[in-house]
């Protein structure tokens, strides 16, 4: 080995993983490492603040007992849960879900969505992705060798100067149709929304469809805040038989249930989709864990007599009024969010100070990662910036926003706009 040469040097990454820049969630770890203010407040990143239901933690113990769920589990998942997934869903879709050939368990949402890509994706075929994104989208659909085109939601036009709905968020579908051409081969819809928080409408998801039927693109409908609506929600699917043909439904138990390190996610379509996902899914990582597929199942049977979606439903979306009061008080802009559970708020009105000593690779990005870090370091408040979800092209649409996640406890809230109160002095 030649001592001149870097070990780094010696086995460089493949060319997906090079040249990135640093990613937002370790930026942001770094400044609450290095914030005076501590513990930080951490309303960045969406992983809940409590646990899942005790009926559910409990089927989890009493799993750790029965030999069959300390071992692998079948590859498209454990019979019990396909079948509590397949009756919850039944009645939502209209029709009935076969849990054999319809419903593919994963190891989370985001490694369902990767065996989407691929199994369906090859070098140089294209997928379009809305604009602001869910991060993981892009490298899923690089993995395979996809091409994206990107469409931007247009941000409210007074969204700087008044508060807005999730909803005024718009799609152009004539910048749609635009980007689809013969190499397109799917579409990823997320509603609702993350980070937007907007559920899309019968209207503009009618829209989307008639595009793919026209096109013949596959739609990945990314649903995993589904049961966190606080406006109508269509499912794609449900559009007509057509649509739901060619319609892969994206879910996620960690989302349903409080439980994001479980990693229990699931995907729904036609059979002859779900196929090729599954058998994908086999070569990522054969199976998910068993244990906590088995409690999940639990979860599913058990949520509608025990009335936890409504309740969980209504509980988030206290917490989302009770956080954006805050917002209220300062005079400060947001989104309200029409699902899920995370808020944009808006600090144009907010004046950094011209001297402040933001280290160079915070410096040289978006304002908002300007503002996401003053907030770590004179609040201790962590919030995320949304242009990490934008292209180079598009970023200052959102460089004003920043996102935080409201699925902590009330007293984590309270916490958390007590500090931002201290943003009055930069107004």
């Amino acid at each position: 080995m030649s001592s001149s040469s870097p070990e780094t040097d010696r086995f460089p990454p493949a060319s997906r993983l090079a040249g990135k820049k640093q990613d937002v969630w370790s930026i942001v770890n770094e400044a609450a490492l290095a914030s005076p203010v501590q513990p930080i407040v951490n309303m960045g990143q969406g992983f809940f603040g409590y646990n899942p239901p005790k009926y559910i933690t409990d089927a989890a113990k009493e799993a750790l007992d029965r030999v069959d769920c300390n071992q692998y589990a079948p590859t498209k998942g454990r019979p019990r849960l396909k079948k509590a997934i397949a009756k919850a869903y039944s009645p939502l879709f209209g029709r009935d879900v076969d849990p054999e050939t319809e419903v593919t368990i994963t190891t989370g949402a985001n490694e369902g969505m990767l065996s989407a890509f691929m199994a369906f994706i090859e070098q140089g075929d294209e997928v379009i992705v809305f604009e602001p994104f869910f991060d993981q989208y892009i490298s899923n659909i690089e993995m395979p060798g996809g091409t994206i085109r990107y469409v931007p939601l247009q941000p409210p036009k007074n969204g700087d100067t008044e508060v807005s709905s999730a909803g005024d968020w718009t799609l152009n579908t004539a910048e749609l149709e635009k980007a689809m051409n013969p190499k397109t081969k799917m579409i990823v819809i997320n509603t609702p929304h993350n980070p937007v928080g907007k559920i899309f409408s019968k209207s503009e998801l009618q829209a989307i469809a008639d595009l793919c039927i026209k096109h013949n693109i596959l739609i990945l409908s990314d649903e995993v805040y589904d049961r966190l609506p606080y406006t109508p929600f269509t499912r794609m699917a449900t559009l007509s038989p057509e649509i739901a043909a060619q319609t892969i439904t994206v879910g996620s138990a960690g989302k349903n249930f409080y439980c994001t390190g479980w990693r229990v996610g699931y995907l729904m379509g036609p059979a002859n989709l779900i196929h090729y996902v599954s058998a994908a899914h086999t070569r990522i990582c054969f199976c998910s864990v068993s244990v906590l597929q088995e409690a999940a199942a639990v979860g599913f049977e058990r949520a509608e007599e025990l009335g936890f979606w409504d309740q969980s439903r209504k509980d988030m979306q206290g917490k989302v009024e009770r956080f954006c009061a805050v917002f209220d008080e300062l005079g400060l802009p947001y989104s309200k969010p029409e699902g899920g559970y995370f808020v944009l708020a808006n600090f144009a009105r907010i004046n950094l100070p011209n001297d402040y000593a933001f280290p160079p690779h915070v410096a040289e990005r978006t304002r908002d990662f300007k503002l996401s870090w003053f907030l770590i370091m004179e609040l201790g408040v962590a919030a995320i910036p949304p242009t990490e979800f934008y292209t180079e092209k598009n970023k200052l649409m959102a460089e004003n926003w920043l996102r935080f996640a409201v699925c902590k406890e009330d007293e984590v809230l309270e916490q958390a706009k007590e500090r931002l109160r201290g943003l009055k002095k930069w107004m």
